[in-house]
């Protein structure tokens, strides 16, 4: 039973690994929008899902797996939170060119605007926090998710169901769970992590939609 916990832990980790979290996003976001408001253009869709996984996955894992192969990082995971730095400046430089990309290329609405800037500020928090603290990456791009798709429906005036509510929180507790039971993480630094995330992709969005 606890092999199978290990198991299933690990392959959560993998699944939802903060890389692949933006493009999960924005394939939510064509599809969501698609069907709440008005079928966006194929070509739209195709660059901007495109053009986010090569920006926040592509390029960033890249350097990672090379700095394995150089023997700088140990894992895929960074397990040690003195390895992290590196990697982290390299995913925020590739989280501003994602944010730029959707503001400036592809005039993306301004709600995606905040999320990705958001989303790219906390990659930034997350590289000065690790430097004391090992907050978690994986959570924080899961409460990033889930303050993107509080965005997302805010901008369009729709009431998020239940369901979706307390869905979306299972999988982050699930998560939660699998990041602690592989002690990568203590409970303070997952929940931490999700707090950073739904504050930087929800919250100043919020604050600019009630304030202005």
């Amino acid at each position: 039973m606890n092999r199978l916990a290990d198991i299933l832990s690990r392959m959560m980790s993998v699944l939802l690994y903060p890389l692949f979290i933006p493009t999960y996003g924005m394939i939510l976001f064509c599809c969501a929008y698609a069907i709440h408001v008005r079928p966006l253009p194929f070509i739209w869709s195709l660059v901007a899902i495109i053009g986010t996984f090569i920006l926040t996955c592509f390029l960033p894992m890249s350097a990672i797996w090379l700095m394995i192969r150089r023997g700088q990082v140990t894992d895929i995971q960074i397990v040690n939170a003195r390895e992290r730095t590196m990697p982290y400046i390299y995913t925020l430089s590739g989280f501003a060119f994602w944010a730029y990309f959707l503001i400036q290329v592809l005039k993306a609405p301004i709600f995606l605007g905040f999320i990705a800037v958001g989303a790219t500020v906390a990659i930034g928090l997350i590289a000065l926090i690790n430097r004391v603290w090992k907050i978690s990456a994986h959570l924080t791009g899961m409460g990033g998710l889930f303050g993107g798709l509080m965005s997302y429906c805010l901008a369009i005036c729709a009431t998020p169901t239940w369901g979706t509510i307390i869905g979306w929180l299972l999988l982050s507790l699930l998560l939660m769970y699998a990041r602690i039971r592989l002690d990568a993480h203590t409970s303070a630094q997952v929940c931490a992590g999700w707090l950073l995330g739904i504050t930087c992709t929800f919250i100043p969005y919020c604050f600019a939609v009630y304030a202005l």
